[in-house]
């Protein structure tokens, strides 16, 4: 397991015509320590997903860096696996060819690829579907298998943005215990984006608050559950407290 850390971490984008430039990130500074679930809350338009698409490689920063323990990333790369908000499968290749495709592209030995995609499905619960196409799935099952190709070349860490974003409440909340069940068997050191803020305190060891106009952390708040999450702690005084105090921070104007 490694660990992320971003320092300094500033992007601007150019105005078109005789617009100014606009700052969408400002200095921001954060880290997942390995092993870690961290998630990022702001409003629309904060830079959140800017932020993680730098991290994976999708973008370039104009000032700033980020690393995996200690070593700098300067574009995409198979340390990190992304997720996001539409599943991104091929349809037209079934569960266990989406789950093996990265593993094919990156070389793996045909034998090791099937052995990798089995454990994979197992995981995710989803062994029973190998041979069905995303069409023949819910949106929280495609979402597993998205979720089990990111997993598939052992990416150092994983990058999530707003995953369940698409979901109804019932299969949300599902996805969000799964998730919880995929880190306590993989390790994985997992950054999330998310706008909700329950799901967020539910979720991570850390929440980071990013304010926005430019994008900068405003604050973050260490999470005091533990790694046993369940029903009881959505009731938990202290739970309530924090998302009161999330989303004071998140509807100030200072934000």
């Amino acid at each position: 397991m490694k660990g992320l850390t971003v320092t300094g971490l500033t992007k601007s984008y150019a105005g078109r015509r005789r617009s100014p430039e606009v700052l969408a990130l400002d200095g921001v500074d954060l880290h997942v320590d390995a092993g870690e679930l961290v998630c990022l809350v702001g409003a629309s338009g904060c830079g959140k997903s800017t932020l993680l698409n730098i991290v994976g490689g999708l973008e370039s920063a104009t000032a700033g860096e980020v690393r995996i323990d200690d070593e700098l990333v300067v574009g995409p790369g198979p340390d990190r696996g992304m997720v996001f908000q539409t599943y991104s499968l091929y349809p037209w290749k079934s569960v266990a060819e989406n789950v093996s495709f990265g593993l094919e592209c990156s070389g793996w030995p045909r034998s090791d690829r099937a052995e990798r995609t089995r454990e994979l499905l197992g995981i995710v619960g989803l062994t029973d579907f190998a041979d069905h196409v995303p069409g023949q799935l819910s949106g929280g099952m495609r979402q597993r298998v998205a979720i089990a190709r990111a997993l598939a070349p052992e990416p150092d860490v994983l990058l999530l943005d707003e995953p369940f974003g698409a979901l109804d409440a019932q299969t949300k909340k599902a996805m969000q215990d799964f998730l919880l069940q995929v880190r306590a068997r993989t390790g994985s050191t997992i950054l999330m984006v998310t706008h909700d803020v329950s799901e967020a305190i539910y979720l991570s060891q850390r929440v980071y608050v990013l304010a926005s106009r430019p994008g900068r952390v405003a604050e973050e708040i260490v999470v005091p559950f533990g790694d046993a999450r369940g029903p009881l702690v959505l009731r938990d005084p202290r739970f309530l407290d924090l998302r009161d105090e999330i989303e004071e921070q998140l509807f100030s104007p200072a934000a």
